[in-house]
């Protein structure tokens, strides 16, 4: 059985999305797909724009055959630990064989050296990466330099760059790059969001010594960064989102959506609101206040200068995005900040993530949803996982053991919190999490 593995958010379902589901079943022959979704919160530190159950529905109406749910210490953590938490995931259910990821470079052995390389770190490029940090460089633009700067592109390569390794081949018995041989294009490769993260997805099968093959869908269409493009054409979900929040209907967005997935966004925000950044506002400045004299350093990603920043310009809080921006510097990009901050409202604390790497990153699967047509996928991952698979939460806290239910008891408490914000704005009862059915389709 080959089995295909996804990471992703959803944040919304778009035409891309669909199309990544459809040409990695094709290039791999996958008989099955699992996507490891987000939960509430997502990667750049702030709340998804609807539930998660809906866009799992998504994602099951437009391929996919069975959707976990990340623990949202990985789902709201820098790219390193996303990555490492998702690949943990994948690989303890047994079953998958490779890892499908779009990449805006669509090169998987250049991805797969620059992971290699920065895996081993030769002592000269942690020299370099130290100094551009002192310069105040943020830790992406310091990487990236020092990978230029210290080690040149290599002038001749070997093998054929391809989209995808061959599926006889495993990624860990494959030959090493040389030390100092890197892509030519290795800066441009590290400028690019989706890239990082694909390299961050293969130093995790790498550190795992994992079977799982990587393979990479080139992006189509605008960039993730772009405005929303002309019809016809790939919208990035950050373009969707943001014309949403300008008031556009989900009607207004059918060029770059799934019939499938249009169709329930419009009926979800028939009756709900979309959940944007700054909704976090109110809950996020109180929970400030709260810990203003003791700070914020035991928050994971808080260093003790943000910490001292929140502190003091706590007074000049007007919103969640706005106090991002003013506590933004060289050093500390918005992201980073966004993060740090969803951090402390969650409750996120650099114990916390000790605690899920002592855990081997995934010590439970928490089904979100399934294709009724998935059930010879279920009895195999039954069989073969070395973790629990969640499909009732009541009762899991308990089964489970007590430092995985803590794990389990933050998914639990970060999921009531958003829905909270999201209910609670229309004035309608907030679902109860233990309650929520799974989507089968």
């Amino acid at each position: 059985m080959a089995v295909n593995g996804i990471i992703a958010e959803y944040n919304p379902f778009h035409n891309g999305h669909k199309y990544q589901l459809e040409e990695s079943r094709h290039l791999t022959g996958a008989d099955y797909t699992i996507v490891v979704m987000s939960g509430n919160f997502v990667q750049r530190g702030a709340p998804a724009l609807a539930d998660k159950r809906l866009r799992a529905e998504m994602a099951l109406r437009c391929g996919a055959d069975l959707v976990l749910e990340l623990p949202v210490l990985y789902a709201a953590a820098s790219s390193e630990f996303f990555a490492a938490g998702a690949v943990a995931l994948l690989d303890r259910l047994g079953v998958v064989t490779h890892l499908a990821f779009g990449s805006e470079c669509g090169d998987v052995d250049a991805l797969k050296q620059i992971a290699a390389f920065l895996i081993r770190e030769p002592e000269a490029y942690r020299t370099a990466l130290k100094r551009f940090l002192k310069q105040g460089l943020s830790y992406p633009d310091a990487r990236e330099k020092a990978l230029s700067v210290q080690f040149p592109p290599a002038r001749d390569k070997t093998g054929t760059l391809a989209n995808q390794i061959p599926l006889s081949k495993n990624l860990c018995s494959s030959p090493n790059p040389g030390e100092s041989s890197l892509p030519e294009n290795c800066g441009e490769i590290l400028a690019s969001p989706n890239n990082i993260l694909g390299i961050d997805y293969i130093k995790s099968i790498l550190n795992r010594k994992s079977s799982i093959l990587p393979v990479t869908i080139k992006r189509k269409g605008a960039g993730y960064h772009d405005l929303l493009p002309a019809a016809n054409t790939q919208a990035s979900a950050l373009a969707l989102r943001q014309a949403l929040y300008r008031g556009r209907e989900p009607g207004q967005l059918q060029s770059f959506m799934p019939e499938e997935a249009l169709a329930l966004l419009t009926s979800y925000l028939a009756e709900n609101r979309a959940v944007f950044p700054n909704d976090i506002s109110g809950i996020l400045y109180y929970r400030l206040l709260l810990e203003k004299e003791s700070g914020y350093e035991k928050y994971l990603d808080v260093s003790p200068d943000l910490s001292n920043r929140i502190q003091n310009r706590l007074r000049q809080f007007t919103g969640f995005t706005a106090f991002c921006d003013l506590l933004k510097t060289r050093e500390l990009t918005y992201t980073r900040i966004s993060r740090s901050l969803l951090h402390i409202l969650l409750g996120i604390e650099k114990g916390t993530m000790a605690l899920g790497r002592e855990l081997d990153d995934a010590p439970y699967a928490r089904v979100l949803g399934f294709r009724r047509s998935a059930a010879p996928l279920l009895s195999a991952v039954k069989s073969h996982s070395s973790i629990p698979l969640i499909t009732k939460l009541a009762g899991a806290q308990k089964s489970l053991p007590e430092k995985a239910g803590r794990l389990l008891s933050l998914d639990i408490l970060s999921s009531e919190i958003y829905k909270g914000i999201a209910f609670g704005a229309v004035g309608r009862p907030v679902p109860n999490e233990f309650s929520e059915p799974l989507v089968i389709l």
